[in-house]
């Protein structure tokens, strides 16, 4: 793979993995937009461990707070750090039940330029209808464990690629009348459990592969992606605790438009 191909998938991946437009339709739009070689899944894995890390640094109190509240949910004592990391788990079960036989029965089938416009374009116009109707009046203390599951049953949808993990998780939320802001920091934290999982199955085909320039090249694509994501993750965040989702649908209406235009009147359907 070519450096300049590597360092803008890595780019691509850290500015688009936690805002709401799609980071795995990204991916699979550059090669095709290129002309490159398609990636592959553990370059996108990798750049995807590179975005774990940013956020993991960014929410590092939620995170500390989970695991010392499960710590202390093992010795029978309640914690609100526990209750949430409770939810975020039982928020990650419909998507890892459903990962599962996606990639066991439909592989790479979905992962075309055609599906990416219509899912960036449909669920982009979710995204400001949800945002349009629902109150802002939660926050993630207010959370139930039936709140948790709805939203984390929203993340299934996330596996046709275009329709964006953060952003549908983002859109279930903002439905129950979550805050902006809030609802962005949820998504976030149900990201860790989803990457990990994703990013240790790569690891292991990558051990196996015996591949050390492919690990060399996956190393790199990590790094860059964690310092893009990081100034991604404040930017989004700063703007939400002020401002609406208006924007990120705005450019998911003209990608998937743009798209759509590209496919059906110069290229054919993808």
């Amino acid at each position: 793979m070519r450096l300049e191909h590597l360092l803008l998938i890595a780019v691509v991946q850290g500015i688009t993995e936690f805002l709401p437009i799609s980071s795995s339709g990204h991916l699979i739009l550059a090669p095709t937009l290129t002309g490159e070689v398609d990636q592959g899944l553990i370059i996108d894995v990798a750049v995807h461990v590179g975005t774990l890390c940013a956020v993991i640094l960014y929410l590092w109190r939620d995170v500390w707070r989970m695991t010392v509240g499960v710590l202390r949910a093992l010795t029978g004592r309640r914690d609100p750090g526990a209750r949430l990391a409770f939810q975020v788990i039982l928020a990650t079960v419909p998507l890892v039940a459903a990962g599962y036989a996606a990639s066991r029965y439909l592989g790479d089938a979905l992962r075309t330029a055609e599906i990416v416009a219509w899912a960036t374009l449909g669920f982009g116009l979710v995204l400001w209808a949800a945002d349009h109707v629902g109150m802002t009046v939660r926050r993630i203390e207010h959370m139930g464990y039936g709140a948790a599951f709805f939203i984390g049953l929203s993340q299934v949808l996330a596996l046709i690629p275009g329709t964006s993990r953060s952003g549908i998780t983002m859109t279930a939320a903002r439905l129950l009348g979550y805050e902006r802001s809030e609802a962005a920091r949820f998504s976030m934290l149900m990201s860790i459990p989803a990457i990990i999982a994703a990013g240790g199955l790569a690891g292991l085909d990558l051990y196996e592969s015996g591949n050390i320039a492919l690990g060399l090249d996956a190393a790199a694509a990590a790094g860059l992606s964690f310092v893009t994501a990081l100034i991604a993750i404040a930017v989004m965040m700063s703007w939400l605790r002020r401002a609406s989702f208006l924007p990120f649908v705005l450019y998911r209406i003209l990608l998937g438009g743009g798209l759509l235009i590209w496919i059906y009147m110069f290229n054919g359907p993808a």
